[in-house]
């Protein structure tokens, strides 16, 4: 049964759908992300796939969403000037970041598959040599019986040559020709075996020199690995002592501001208690106001009332 391959066309075409069903409208952080698109539930959406190629992908897709995401995040309670300068800052540490982890994983990820590349084919050749040394082997069980053979075939001439040592010169000479025939497959036996051993010797100590260039060489790319890991490391370090700096000037920048809005309270507060205190003297001044008019009001019409009877007697006389 053939394995489903998605493509990644298709991969994030369903990446963006997940996002966009989640309903958040807040621009996309990490967590954000994680929690509306993992590797399982975008496996159980697209109807399978590999996980190691859908995590790879997953993670080159969070990196482009957050990274996008944060051209768009505003900071509140500041100043323009200052959030500008901040956000360009964040932007730009985030930015560095990511870039650096993507390509750190990417060096990782093709560091493990050389590894896994070169231990394969050292595996390949172990087992080639294996089976070249079974068959040398096979070869010289081989050889072993036909030397037993030989010697078997030897000692039945050695016991006829007995029987007939009575017998005349020809056959003495025939078997003086035997034992030389015999003579000669020792020696030729004796050297093939010489040779089967130095070979032997040989694949042995070619195949210990390949074993040993291997373990060499995965030493040095583990070296090389752990050093860029440390890199890496002191690199993260860094960006969280810039991280920890930025946040820092934040928290000064809002207790500045905690502080102008306190004072602007306090001179509230006083200008509210002078208006009152304002408004009482007027209210005292009005009230001691008042008594003055009402008594300026009588002393004006008994004076008109004494005037009345003089213009009367004047007119009188008069007439």
């Amino acid at each position: 049964m053939p394995r489903f391959a998605a493509t990644p066309d298709q991969i994030r075409a369903t990446v963006l759908a997940m996002l966009t069903e989640a309903g958040d409208a807040a621009p996309p952080t990490a967590a954000r992300f994680r929690r509306a698109v993992s590797v399982r539930k975008l496996r159980a959406r697209l109807g399978g796939g590999d996980p190691a190629t859908l995590s790879r992908t997953l993670n080159a897709i969070e990196a482009e969403v957050v990274r996008a995401g944060l051209a768009e995040v505003a900071i509140p309670e500041l100043p323009p000037e200052i959030a500008e300068s901040m956000r360009a800052l964040w932007q730009a540490a985030v930015a560095v970041q990511l870039d650096e982890v993507v390509l750190l994983k990417r060096e990782a990820q093709a560091a493990v598959e050389a590894a896994q590349a070169a231990r394969a084919e050292a595996e390949l050749r172990v087992e080639l040599l294996r089976q070249e040394l079974t068959e040398v082997r096979g070869q010289l069980a081989a050889r072993d019986t036909e030397l037993a053979a030989a010697r078997a075939a030897l000692a039945t001439m050695t016991a006829r040559a007995d029987q007939l040592t009575s017998r005349v010169g020809p056959l003495e000479a025939a078997l003086a020709t035997a034992q030389q025939r015999a003579t000669a497959g020792d020696r030729s036996h004796a050297e093939a075996v010489a040779t089967i051993q130095a070979r032997y010797e040989a694949l042995s100590k070619q195949l210990l020199q390949e074993t040993a260039h291997q373990r060499d060489a995965l030493q040095a790319e583990r070296g090389q690995f752990t050093s860029q890991l440390k890199f890496a490391e002191r690199r993260l370090a860094s960006l969280e002592d810039v991280r920890g700096r930025l946040e820092a000037d934040l928290a000064s920048e809002r207790a500045a501001r905690q502080t102008a809005a306190g004072e602007a309270s306090a001179l509230k507060a006083v200008t509210a208690s002078q208006r009152a205190q304002l408004d009482e003297l007027v209210h005292a001044t009005l009230a001691a106001a008042a008594p003055a008019a009402k008594a300026a009001r009588p002393r004006s019409a008994t004076s008109a009332a004494k005037s009345a009877p003089k213009a009367s007697a004047k007119r009188g006389a008069q007439a």
